[in-house]
């Protein structure tokens, strides 16, 4: 093999690598939502909160608003934009309150209210049955429902209609100008839409927003203020999603900057500092590519490990550059960076354990982009690197900063009081120092959770938090078994225990109920022979009931109502949120309500009264406690693993240093910087979250780095050499801060608690660094 070739190999595999990085990353898929910080081996009341969030139909509902102008053309806008929506196959489902659309539903549940009405019974159709209800329709005339009943009398006189709204209490309808639904102060018109495309595939969700803003947008009738506004978890997603690139874009821009300005100063060439970033986009792309092949798609929060991964990779250009321009033998600088490099492979390996795919993500991330990193610090930069390096003149600087680390040891009684200070100031906050609610990850803005709930109470939106949850192999006994949990339920309303539900059954019975209901009316001869015995003394004459025995006849002989006989109305959506078809089995969502002045509901009591009645498999899930309950094992788990990888670390270094003593030293400042930053953040009135948790681990990779060449720096042979180790140290700090700390500035909670954990720490850990650091042996210039 001729020399040149043996130089240029490591280029073309490095290269070969990096393409074939880039043809992965061009395919992958980019989440935000939470999903991926839910277990992957969740239990069932975990995977109904999971799917929910990920693919049920609340992740694939819009509520969409359009706003400016007057109520003719936003009632207008709506109508039009409601239009260009529905003819769109893209969308299940586009509800704005259109007469039209209206009249659908009010036609379904006049039409099929005998199998629908819950007092459709075979006593209901007795003679003494009629008599009753046809009296209390009587009798109602002249209540607040009396213009309606007035007017469906003839068809409906036993009050099947009135039975239906009142099956229906407590379910608020939105308001309703100029003939479309608006919000309540009337200065919105709204629309609910279904999408096609699953909650978690956040490009088709982007791309459909991006269709209803460009159908909006070509409307004729716009004010010159009229505007579209929308909301729901797509919304969300896409919004997390496109703030956390938008954030890393941005930030990663000026940390790169700032590291550029330092290094120029150090490198004073353009091709140095070109070469020296090349470790930084290897450890990118590799990190990308390799979590994209291996889960499928890559977060948002990993995708931020991009820019934390320039404060470390770029660390080891700077050393090499440094050291060997001051002559420092490359084996004894490589034997320590392996070491640095492997000490972080073990602290992030323990991540890969994780029953969480988000913290799994984070390891993958991290120990694809390190080794990626190092290897092409290893092999690739030595390549382009010249032989000869003229560097800034920094021998002033070393020697003054050789000063100031003597002096600084001085401060070891002060920094130790310090530390043990701040380890009883976090000790003394014991558990409460955690953030253990989900939202903790949340990108949601306030502005947006503010929309949000205003657009859900214009709709009329149930809450949510409270369900009544069970599966069931198919939809039929999925419905059967949702009408038994009506039952107890009906008995906790009226009770005073419960303030309402919502089931699907109301809107869509089994086919056993509809068929026995259909089995309870009475063929045409016996109804008109119970007519006449009914209206013996009603002041309503029997021809005048033609229409209402006609309807009897044709209910007996209709068809069972089908999912599909509901198609275009607004009772399609309500039906697809609360009978979701999964792959091998029908969920049943039923929102409950808490009675009314009454917040919070026992979930507990429910599902025991449910469980007394026979019903075992019904979950009564409080979503608020159930999202905290799993949040908190997150963590509780994310905790055991990274001081996992803590230890790891530290008897790694026991192993490779052969020394328990400095093995000690070598953590020593690590754990100082740890205890500090944390004291830190709490003294600011910061809890805890996993993103403070991953920023911990990497304190301790990247200051791992300061203390293994602090410990290198005291054996070097000359003082020039060990001097300009630390200089190469200062410079990798200075990187680290600088780019860690863009983060704190971030808009974006997540990164902001990336930056304000490793930029501080990583400073404290090389602070604690060089007070600890051993007096170096004589020197020999």
């Amino acid at each position: 093999m001729s020399p040149r070739f043996a130089r240029l190999r490591p280029l073309l595999i490095w290269l070969a690598a990096l393409a074939g990085c880039v043809l992965v990353i061009v395919h992958t898929r980019f989440v935000a939502d939470l999903s991926a910080f839910m277990p992957r081996t969740p239990d069932a009341r975990q995977q109904m909160l999971i799917e929910q969030l990920r693919d049920g139909i609340i992740a694939r509902l819009v509520m969409v608003g359009i706003e400016g102008g007057d109520a003719a053309s936003r009632a207008a806008l709506s109508r039009g934009l409601a239009a260009q929506l529905r003819a769109d196959p893209a969308f299940l489902g586009v509800q704005n309150g259109e007469a039209q659309i209206e009249a659908l539903d009010r036609a379904w549940y006049f039409d099929n209210r005998y199998l629908l009405s819950p007092a459709v019974t075979p006593g209901h159709f007795s003679s003494q049955g009629l008599h009753e209800a046809i009296g209390r329709s009587i009798e109602n005339l002249s209540g607040n429902a009396g213009i309606l009943l007035r007017k469906v009398l003839p068809r409906d006189p036993t009050g099947e209609s009135l039975a239906l709204i009142e099956q229906f209490a407590g379910s608020s309808q939105p308001h309703e100008v100029e003939g479309v639904w608006a919000s309540r102060d009337g200065s919105r018109a709204l629309l609910l839409v279904q999408t096609r495309a699953d909650g978690s595939d956040t490009d088709a969700q982007a791309a459909l927003l991006d269709t209803i803003r460009s159908r909006f947008a070509a409307l004729p009738g716009q004010s010159a203020d009229s505007r579209l506004v929308m909301s729901g978890t797509a919304v969300f997603s896409v919004a997390s999603r496109e703030r956390i690139q938008g954030d890393i874009h941005r930030l990663a821009a000026i940390s790169t900057l700032l590291v550029v300005l330092l290094l120029l100063s150090v490198y004073r060439s353009l091709r140095l500092l070109l070469t020296g970033l090349l470790p930084v986009l290897s450890g990118i792309v590799a990190g990308i590519a390799t979590v994209s092949l291996v889960f499928g798609n890559i977060h948002g929060l990993t995708l931020a490990f991009g820019s934390t991964l320039i404060g470390e990779a770029v660390d080891y250009a700077i050393y090499f550059f440094i050291q060997r321009a001051a002559g420092i033998d490359a084996r004894s600088f490589w034997r320590t960076m392996w070491l640095g490099v492997a000490s972080s492979l073990a602290g992030f390996t323990v991540l890969l354990c994780s029953g969480f795919p988000g913290l799994a993500q984070l390891g993958v991330y991290s120990m694809a982009g390190l080794v990626a990193a190092a290897l092409t610090g290893r092999h690739v930069l030595p390549a382009l690197t010249p032989e000869t390096l003229r560097l800034a003149d920094l021998s002033g600087l070393a020697t003054r900063l050789d000063r100031l680390i003597d002096a600084a040891r001085r401060l070891r009684p002060a920094l130790i009081a310090l530390v043990i200070a701040a380890a009883a100031w976090v000790a003394w906050h014991g558990d409460a120092l955690w953030n253990r609610k989900l939202n903790a990850l949340s990108t949601v803005t306030q502005a947006e959770q503010a929309l949000d709930a205003s657009m859900r109470g214009d709709l009329g939106a149930p809450d949510m938090r409270y369900i009544a949850a069970l599966t069931a192999p198919d939809s039929e006994q999925a419905l059967q078994a949702a009408e038994a949990v009506g039952k107890v339920l009906q008995q906790e309303v009226r009770a005073g225990r419960l303030g309402s539900f919502t089931s699907p059954a109301a809107i869509l019975p089994s086919l056993r109920t509809q068929q026995t209901r259909q089995a309870a009316l009475p063929d045409e001869a016996t109804l008109r022979a119970r007519l006449a015995e009914a209206l013996a003394d009603q002041p309503l004459r029997p021809e005048r009931l033609e229409g209402f025995i006609a309807d009897v006849a044709r209910a007996r002989q209709q068809p069972a109502l089908k999912r599909s006989d509901l198609t275009g109305s607004a009772s399609a959506l309500a039906v697809d949120s609360l009978l979701v078809q999964r792959a091998h089995d029908v969920l049943v969502l039923m929102p409950l309500r808490a009675p009314a002045g009454q917040e919070e509901l026992d979930t507990r009591a429910l599902e025991a009264g449910l469980a007394a009645a026979g019903l075992k498999n019904v979950a009564v899930l409080d979503i608020l406690d159930e999202s905290t309950r799993l949040f908190s094992g997150y963590l509780n788990e994310a905790r055991l693993l990274v001081g996992g990888g803590m230890l790891v670390i530290f008897l790694l270094l026991v192993v490779a240093l052969r020394s328990l003593p400095r093995a000690l030293r070598a953590v020593a400042p690590l754990a100082c910087a740890v205890v500090l930053v944390t004291a830190g953040l709490l003294a600011s009135g910061t809890s805890l979250t996993i993103l403070h948790l991953i920023g911990l681990l990497l304190v301790v990779a990247i200051g791992r780095n300061y203390t293994l060449f602090f410990d290198a720096g005291s054996h070097t042979g000359t003082a020039r050499q060990r001097e300009q180790v630390q200089v190469s140290i200062v410079v990798a700090n200075l990187t680290a801060v600088g780019s860690f700390g863009a983060l704190a500035f971030s808009k974006v909670p997540v990164l902001a608690y990336l930056g304000c954990t490793v930029g501080p720490g990583a400073l404290l850990a090389f602070i604690a660094a060089a007070i600890l650091s051993r007096k170096h042996d004589a020197d020999t210039h």
